[in-house]
């Protein structure tokens, strides 16, 4: 039988540096390449090693597949191609391949040119990488290779993320990526076909939460961010440049003008803009509501959110900054919040998921005193509070997925290994299939039973309904008589009469006969009429005599 192969190179019951490994049919695929906010050193990036020793990863690998832009999936991409040396092609959507060289960039200036390190990929490497891209278009079939086939489906999340699935004859893998099964102020709820793959893939970053209504988040977050302004503090929202950022700022827009305001709101780093005009390019992605009112009126266009200007940090008075990246690991957020953390009049609000090891998850686990670089010890007496609006699916949108793509395994990525367990269970309990959750470089093997698909004439159909019984029951299985033919590597089933036409014969009957000898003193018939006595219940039993035998043939 054959066998479906996955190992986790990162997110292996870990969140960051996604990296799966599937080999399915003979084919091996790469699903994200992404990098760890944690760290700083080797673990950053997935071991590649894995794969081969010595020698470049374009013998072992037939594609690269990028689910989203964001770094935890795709930040070791131009390490991965350009320094390990992969020459093969690397798919991803449209908007993924415009906003991923930014990120990438915008990573490479924070590593090397602010943190001087060495051995780090280069601009020129960036864009080496990205001339390897193949864009995907939403449920189309791109094939890859004569049997390796890939159809990308929307995931919501940010603008231009995919769920992808890969097919190899009969055998099939659906990989998520991240996918909210939400719709959001910006984006629609992620969806997919009823595909049946024999093993789906998912995300459990929210594996044990079910998040309460979008409302009551929404309502929670305008009260603290107005409460701060209201006695005079700052609010810091640390967010990534692409997704959170663009849903916060349109909820605060709409909040200012509705309140008047006055208050300043900035958002940090040139990213706007450009995030802005990837929005208005890659409008068919956003939500319908986006997209109807977009001609009278731009969403992403904002008047009360300005450009933010690192002095402003010193400003006196009530303000909101949005500042990127999202975790607190490095970047401007991170020195908004040591000039701020002083203050309890302030405030900083987590919008989302926080990796271990990150400023960002110390914080929110209640650190008081965080050790900083060159050993300064930073004290945070501001408030910290959790809200979120993270683009993942809970607990709730994860069953939901398993109930529309009806997979018959299913393996767990992207999550902390107890809040996995926790899910694994529930979903073997209430779909009785079976549910994985490797851990970084462990193998899961899954046995696969290939089905081989068949077209059934219409004529025979009918006519099998015409014989009459119960209605057929789709849960249960039903016998039917054909004739199968077999042409140009596609089968069909069909009716006796119609094979006969379609191959040019003529119906004939085989007739199978048996001949057996008997010893008996008795004469010819009395021998023959006692045998004939047992057997005269058949109609299909013919006899003769012979003079030294008695022969019988029969029929069937």
């Amino acid at each position: 039988m054959p066998d479906i192969k996955v190992t986790p190179l990162g997110a292996g019951q870990d969140v960051g540096r996604s990296c799966i490994l599937v080999s399915v049919g003979g084919k091996n695929i790469m699903l994200d390449c992404g990098m760890h906010m944690g760290y700083n050193d080797d673990r950053r990036f997935p071991d590649f090693s894995y794969i081969t020793q010595n020698g470049r990863l374009t013998d072992f690998l037939d594609c690269v597949i990028i689910s989203h832009f964001h770094l935890d999936h795709c930040g070791a991409l131009p390490y991965m191609s350009e320094m390990v040396g992969y020459d093969g092609p690397i798919y991803m959507t449209h908007p993924t391949k415009a906003i991923c060289p930014i990120l990438l960039e915008d990573f490479r200036k924070i590593t090397v040119d602010k943190k001087g390190e060495t051995n780090f990929f280069t601009s020129q490497m960036i864009k080496d990488c990205m001339k390897k891209v193949v864009p995907l278009n939403l449920h189309q079939t791109v094939q890859v290779d004569d049997e390796l086939e890939i159809k990308a489906y929307y995931a919501g999340h940010v603008l231009g993320a995919a769920m992808v699935l890969i097919k190899v004859g009969s055998e099939s893998v659906v990989y998520t990526g991240d996918y909210n099964m939400t719709p959001d102020r910006h984006l629609g709820a992620a969806w997919i076909d009823k595909c049946r793959p024999d093993i789906l893939i998912s995300e459990s970053t929210y594996a044990t939460t079910i998040r309460d209504s979008k409302r009551c988040r929404e309502r929670d977050f305008l009260k603290k961010v107005h409460e701060t302004i209201e006695r005079g503090g700052k609010v810091l929202i640390p967010v990534f440049a692409l997704g959170r950022a663009q849903e916060l700022c349109i909820l605060l827009e709409t909040f200012w003008y509705r309140m008047n305001l006055k208050a300043p709101i900035y958002f940090s780093t040139g990213l706007t803009e450009k995030a802005n005009h990837y929005y208005k390019l890659f409008i068919t992605w956003t939500n319908q509501k986006i997209r109807k009112t977009f001609v009278q009126r731009n969403m992403f266009e904002f008047k009360h959110i300005k450009a933010f200007d690192r002095s402003y940090a010193d400003n006196p008075g009530p303000m909101v900054v949005f500042a990127t990246p999202g975790m607190l690991h490095a970047g401007q957020s991170l020195q908004i919040f040591k000039k701020w953390a002083g203050n309890e009049k302030n405030m900083v609000i987590m919008p989302g998921y926080c990796v271990q090891g990150t400023v960002g998850h110390k914080i929110l686990n209640g650190q008081k005193k965080l050790e900083m670089e060159g050993r300064a010890t930073l004290e945070v007496k501001l408030q910290v509070e959790y809200m979120s609006f993270s683009a993942h699916a809970d607990a709730k949108g994860i069953m939901q997925l398993i109930r529309m793509a009806e997979p018959r395994n299913m393996l767990l990525v992207h999550g902390e290994a107890k809040k996995m367990e926790f899910l694994k269970d529930k979903i073997e309990q209430e779909f009785s299939i079976s549910c994985y959750m490797p851990a970084n470089g462990e193998t899961t093997t899954v046995t696969t039973n290939p089905s081989v698909p068949v077209d059934i004439s219409l004529n025979l159909l009918k006519r099998e309904m015409a014989l009459g019984g119960p209605l057929p029951d789709p849960k249960k299985p039903r016998t039917m008589h054909g004739t199968l033919i077999m042409k140009d590597s596609s089968l069909r089933l069909v009716s006796p009469e119609q094979a006969l036409k379609e191959l040019g014969l003529s119906e004939h009957q085989l007739r199978f006969t048996c001949r057996v000898h008997l010893q008996d003193p008795h004469s010819d018939s009395d021998t023959l009429s006692r045998i004939y006595s047992h057997l005269k219940r058949s109609s299909h039993i013919h006899l003769y005599l012979q003079p030294t035998q008695v022969c019988f043939f029969l029929l069937l």
